[in-house]
Order: structure tokens, then sequence, then C-alpha cells
């Protein structure tokens, strides 16, 4: 796994393990990605993830209908493409059957229920020290592969602990069918606000879906052929505007205007959006033809939640069963990576794309790009070319080192 063990120095102090290449923080797609594309280049390295599973979000953090926006060859990791059989837009189970595969091919076993508490860089000896609640483990390079969407943001909204149904964010919904018949107060609207309201008609469920901002809704596919993919292929030869106005058209050709149906678009392109905010613009899958025929309500804003329901901006008030919060998820960084200023307060790289993947002292991050997996492939890449020219020169001090202090192959060291 890359890590040699030195023996317990006191009860009150962390043991400590020597990793031989980089730590990597985080076992999803990022950091399977990145683990792979290192093992490629001939460096081993080290994943600690906080859950007992790679991908926790994806199997244990998402709803059962889900399937992949964008076509399958957006979504692929570096050098091990999805099975041929496979659909065009894979489904959840889908997914996590190609990371296990994935991982199992480069036989990735991350060191599982280490959850980091901090990581920083020891000025003094050159290395980065990282500790978990069992371990503190030192490298001379660490990669941050925990992603933008470690934790649940849950929104302060005024009376929300008076609510008696029941109040969940969509990391704990799995499936509408135990919202039969009920009143649903859905807040958010986007992917996963759209993705839950149309799960909840499909299992009898009323859902109003609360509308707070602007949003862009665009067909996943155009002529046939996914709209991602077009907008990639516009991308080479036209300005991101030019592309922009080009989707907007064919989108209000194809959907209609989204704004009679109380979904205002922003002024500002949906690709231009992206870049500038990080913010998705909606890939309609069929939620758009139920609030056009009335079985998804729209609700703009909420201004307080009731015992029994909730009252909006424009005073009206409604009685609903439960709530489900479709406010998405955030980066968690900034609570365990400390003594850098490469991150913002919200846990993202300062360097825009496509230089945000490398820091100072041997930092790096996969997955920060607001560009999703084709983004998280080209980081691995970068980053594992990177590591791979510094590792050819600092193999033999390892190797010193280890042998130095009897640490042998059997105590866990890769070369």
């Amino acid at each position: 796994m890359g890590s040699c063990k030195e023996e317990e120095k006191t009860d009150q102090q962390p043991k400590w393990l020597w990793v031989n290449g980089p730590i990597i923080v985080g076992a999803g797609p990022s950091g399977l990605a990145v683990s792979a594309s290192l093992k490629e280049n001939g460096v081993p390295s080290l994943i600690l993830e906080r859950s007992d599973c790679i991908a926790s979000l994806w199997q244990q953090k998402t709803y059962d209908r889900l399937k992949l926006h964008l076509p399958k060859q957006f979504c692929q990791l570096p050098l091990f493409g999805f099975p041929e059989n496979f659909p065009k837009y894979p489904s959840k189970k889908q997914f996590i059957s190609y990371l296990e595969d994935y991982a199992k091919h480069f036989g990735i076993i991350p060191k599982f229920k280490q959850s980091v508490k901090v990581a920083e860089f020891d000025h003094v000896s050159g290395f980065w020290k990282v500790e978990t609640q069992d371990f503190l483990y030192l490298s001379k390079w660490l990669i941050v592969a925990t992603g933008e969407n470690a934790e649940p943001v849950i929104p302060e909204i005024q009376g929300i602990g008076k609510f008696k149904g029941t109040v969940m964010h969509t990391s704990l919904y799995k499936s509408g069918t135990e919202f039969n018949n009920q009143r649903v107060l859905v807040i958010g609207c986007g992917n996963s606000g759209m993705e839950v309201s149309l799960d909840l008609c499909r299992h009898n469920a009323i859902p109003h879906m609360v509308v707070r901002n602007s949003v862009h809704i665009l067909p996943r596919e155009m002529l046939g052929i996914s709209t991602f993919s077009i907008a990639m292929a516009l991308l080479k030869w036209l300005p991101i505007r030019v592309v922009d106005k080009l989707l907007l058209l064919v989108a209000n050709l194809t959907l209609g205007s989204t704004d009679k149906l109380g979904l205002r678009r922003p002024k500002t392109g949906p690709l231009e959006l992206k870049n500038a905010t990080g913010k998705t613009p909606v890939l309609d899958v069929g939620a758009l033809s139920q609030i056009r025929n009335g079985k998804i309500q729209i609700m703009h804003g909420v201004k307080e939640i009731t015992k029994i329901g909730a009252k909006s901006i424009d005073g009206k008030e409604g009685e609903f069963d439960s709530i489900i919060l479709a406010t998405g998820y955030k980066s968690n960084v900034p609570s365990w990576l400390k003594g850098t200023d490469f991150f913002t307060e919200q846990g993202m790289p300062k360097t825009p794309f496509p230089n945000g993947w490398k820091g100072e002292n041997g930092l790096y991050t996969v997955g920060f790009t607001r560009r999703g997996l084709l983004g998280t492939a080209n980081d691995a890449k970068n980053i594992a070319r990177d590591i791979s020219d510094q590792w050819r020169k600092y193999k033999g001090f390892c190797k010193n080192f280890c042998t130095s202090r009897n640490l042998s192959d059997s105590q866990g060291i890769c070369f």
C-alpha cells in the first residue's frame, strides 16, 4: 500500500506510518483516478478514506433512480473505459460496479475508516503530516481528492425546527416509495431537486419544488445527440458566448419558454455561468413535462417553515407532510487542511482552471475543476506526470531512509 510502519512512541502519541509515495485523501472517483495514473507511472500511493467503501457518496448518499447525466465516454476514468455493453447513460449501480472493477484492475486497496483530522506541511522536515484517529502518516506529497461534494449543505430556514413531519437532505433520499400520497416540499431546483421531484411524481406523491433563483434548463439531448457532446464540439471552434446562444436557441425550440413555467433563466449563458460560479445547468430528463402538466408545483421561495407546512415569500401558506432539502453539497477541505492558503474559505482552489491541480510543497488537488469526471481525469494525468518526474529522484532517498531504520518489504514498503 505504499507505507512502512514505525513503532508506537507513547500511549498518548499516535503511531506513525511512513508513506513511500503520495498520500491521497478520498477514495471516490478522483482518488481512484489519480492512484491508477500514478501506478501507471510506477509511483505507489496510499489512499485514506473515512468511510468503509470506495465512492461512498455514490454508494451511500445517492437516490436509486440516479443515472449519469452525461454520456459514458465523458465520465470514464483514465486508462480503463466502461464496458461496451453499458448503456449510453449508465445507472448508479452500473457506475459503482465500474468503479469497483477499476479499483480491482489497478490493485487499488484504500485504507478505510481513516478520517483525516488534520493535514499540515512541516517546513522543518519537509514532509506532510496527515493525522487520523489511528495514525500519523508522513509523506513528501499530499493529494486532496475529497472533491467539491464532500458534505451536504443544510441551509438555515426560519422555523424548520418546528416542523412535525420528516425533514431530510437528498443525501438520505433513496426512493419515493416512502412518500406515497404525501405532499412534499422539495427545496432546490438543480438536477437533484428536479430528479427527486420527478421520482416523487412516479410514486404518487405531490411535490412542490422551491425555486429560489434563476436556473438554466437544457434538454439532455438535442436531435438525438447529447447536449454536452454538442457543446464540447462547438467550443473547439466558437467562443463560449456564441455556443451559449446556440444552446439556448435550440433549448427554447425544444423545451419552450421556461420563464412561463416560473423557471427564469439567468442573464449569463449556461456554460459561461458554469465556468464562473460552478452552477451546473439542469439537464431535463422528464421533470419539465411534469411541471407543465401541473404534477410538480413551483413555489417561489420560502419565508418560513411552520409546524404543518411552509409560508412562501408571497404570503401563501401550504401544508406538507415532508420536506426534502435538495440544497447540494460543499467541500470540507478547510476543516482539516491547515497551514496553506491554496484553498478559499469555501474549499476550492484559488488558482483557476486549468492550473488549480498543483499547489506548493508537494500539495495537489484532483476533482475540483467544476468540470465533472472529465476534469477529474485531466487532473489525475497532470498530477501523475508531475510526481513521477520527482519520484525517480526521490526513490533512492526513500530506500535509504527505510533501510537505515530496518524497515523491510514485509512491513509494507513499496518501491
